[in-house]
C-alpha cells in the first residue's frame, strides 16, 4: 500500500489510516499546494502545504491549507519567539530528510515542533505531502494533530 516514503512507514508504525492519492507534480507551478489540490480536484482547504519555518533560532514545521498564507508574526506568537521566518530551501531540505515540494510533517529526519491552522481541523480529513512530490496521502484531521503532537493555532 504505502510508496515507501519515510512518512507512509511513519503512518503505518502509528497505526494510522490514511489514503494514498498521486498526481503529476508540477515543479514550475507557481503554488505547489494548489497545485497539487487542483491536480487531484480537490477543495484546496482541504490540501494542507507543510512549510518549515524558524521561530527564534528554533526549526518548526507549520501545516496550513494550501490556499492560506502563513503570518510569521502569528507564528511566532505561536512559538513564544520575538519573530519568525521561513527557512532557505536547503536548510528546510536538511532538517527533514525531503526534497521541496515533497516535505511532509510526518517521518522527518529531526523531530521539531508542529503547528496546525486551526481552520485544517474543521475537515473530517485533510489531504498532505506524503513525503515525495505527485504523493499525497489523506488522513482524519484528528489523527494529524494527534500524531504530531501539534499545537493548533490560527496561523493565517
Amino acid at each position: 500500500m504505502a510508496k515507501g516514503t519515510p512518512a507512509t512507514q511513519a503512518l503505518q508504525k502509528a497505526g494510522v489510516a490514511f489514503t494514498l492519492h498521486e498526481y503529476d507534480y508540477d515543479p514550475n507551478a507557481a503554488r505547489i499546494g494548489l497545485q497539487a489540490a487542483e491536480a487531484l480536484g480537490l477543495d484546496p482547504s482541504r490540501v494542507l502545504k507543510t512549510l518549515m519555518a524558524r521561530a527564534d533560532r528554533e526549526p518548526v514545521c507549520v501545516v496550513v491549507p494550501s490556499d492560506r498564507e502563513v503570518s510569521l508574526k502569528r507564528l511566532a506568537a505561536a512559538a513564544g519567539a520575538k519573530h519568525a521566518e521561513m527557512l532557505p530551501p536547503a536548510e528546510a531540505e536538511r532538517i527533514t530528510g525531503y526534497h521541496v515540494g515533497g516535505i511532509s510533517p510526518f517521518g522527518q529526519r529531526k523531530r521539531v515542533r508542529v503547528f496546525v491552522e486551526q481552520e485544517a481541523t474543521a475537515h473530517a480529513t485533510v489531504v498532505l505531502n506524503g513525503g515525495r512530490r505527485g504523493l499525497q496521502v489523506e488522513i482524519s484531521a484528528a489523527d494529524l494533530v494527534a500524531l504530531l503532537g501539534a499545537a493548533v493555532v490560527s496561523l493565517a
